[in-house]
């Protein structure tokens, strides 16, 4: 699809916007499929493969930040596993409204991305990118990791902060009786 929207913003500049929006309303309502098809039978098909402590572990996670869920994968670049991501999404039974609405956020994020890079570098960035990505996946893939680290900890000092607890995770005051 970024090599498809490459072309069309390369050929007209002036509506890349929207190629933006149609391929990201395209790809919202073409993961409908297999989400809809995770919700119909998809935690029998889990079951299968994974026990039930590593199953509700997966649903807990994902239910704390199931807008983020979707829209980290929407965003990243094709070796990401994003009908996963979406069959899960069906799995755990996120609205379908917010669902689509995160697959389109993110998916607007990465289209613009390519779109301003190819209207900057041409249509041939996508393939010099794809060969670095390639060739760097390593560094790649360390790179991400290391984002989302940032991001859980993230999220995790937030939710420490919103229970109230001032000197942070592991940290416990034992309360004095007067």
């Amino acid at each position: 699809m970024d090599l498809i929207i490459a072309g069309y913003v390369w050929a007209d500049k002036k509506h890349f916007f929207l190629y933006v929006l149609v391929a990201a309303i395209g790809s919202a309502l073409g993961g409908l499929v297999p989400f809809l098809l995770g919700r119909a039978g998809g935690e029998l098909f889990l079951m299968k493969r994974i026990d039930r402590a590593r199953y509700e572990q997966l649903l807990n996670r994902f239910e704390k930040q199931e807008f983020l869920a979707m829209l980290v994968p929407s965003i990243l670049p094709p070796p990401t596993p994003w009908k996963l991501f979406v069959f899960a999404a069906g799995v755990f039974e996120m609205k379908t409204s917010n669902f689509m609405l995160s697959v389109f956020v993110g998916r607007v994020i990465r289209y613009t991305i390519t779109a301003i890079l190819t209207i900057y570098y041409g249509p041939e960035i996508v393939n010099i990118a794809g060969r670095l990505a390639t060739r760097h996946r390593i560094a790649l893939s360390a790179a991400v990791i290391a984002l989302l680290g940032l991001m859980c900890y993230w999220v995790w000092r937030t939710m420490w902060k919103r229970r109230g607890k001032k000197d942070g995770p592991g940290v416990e005051l034992a309360s004095v009786p007067k």
